[in-house]
């Protein structure tokens, strides 16, 4: 199985600039947020509500609660969020008051102002990368680039493993990217 491609730091901005044209930018960067800091699959993405992001005073959780039903392994998990996740959240509550008072309504809202489905957040993860002229990306593009950016920090892989909530440790291990040039800066350490 060929694996999602991590995209290089110009990638990046161009996707962010194709975002930031688009229509629901903030709603669009808050969805990529939750993928690039968090390593959320498509489904879980779908699956969130407002209030498993933001509390009854509208403020971001510093924790996400995914109960069975959200997650692809059917068993609950919790996701932690970083700062600048928090920050993407914040942008969109800010952006779109009304929607993220509505605790039940599902946490990213379509044109038709209905939820996403999987396959949704997929499609949009698609029309982006394909407008930015990326090929080779897919919604689990964020997801892998979490978790090989961590590796690239020195964070340990049973740590990336748990944020990656993987039973596994060789699934995480697949997720990780490494190249020559990670192969030569590592025998340097020495």
């Amino acid at each position: 199985m060929k694996q999602a491609k991590l995209l290089t730091d110009a990638e990046r901005k161009r996707v962010d600039a194709i975002i930031g044209a688009h229509r629901y930018s903030a709603r669009n960067r808050a969805i990529f947020a939750i993928s690039f800091f968090a390593g959320l699959r498509a489904c879980e993405i779908a699956a969130l509500k407002v209030q498993d992001v933001f509390d009854e005073n509208g403020a971001v959780r510093d924790t996400i609660y995914l109960a069975a039903a959200q997650t692809k392994g059917d068993e609950a998990n919790t996701v932690l969020v970083s700062n600048r996740l928090a920050k993407a959240l914040a942008a969109y509550a800010a952006k779109y008051p009304t929607h993220t008072s509505k605790p039940k309504s599902p946490l990213f809202f379509s044109a038709k102002r209905g939820g996403f489905s999987a396959q949704t957040i997929v499609n949009l993860f698609a029309r982006f990368y394909s407008l930015a002229g990326i090929k080779g990306a897919s919604s689990h593009s964020g997801r892998r680039q979490f978790l090989t950016e961590l590796a690239d920090k020195g964070v340990n892989v049973r740590v990336i493993q748990a944020l990656a909530r993987h039973k596994d440790i060789s699934t995480t291990q697949r997720y990780i990217d490494y190249n020559e040039s990670k192969l030569r800066n590592a025998i340097e350490l020495f």
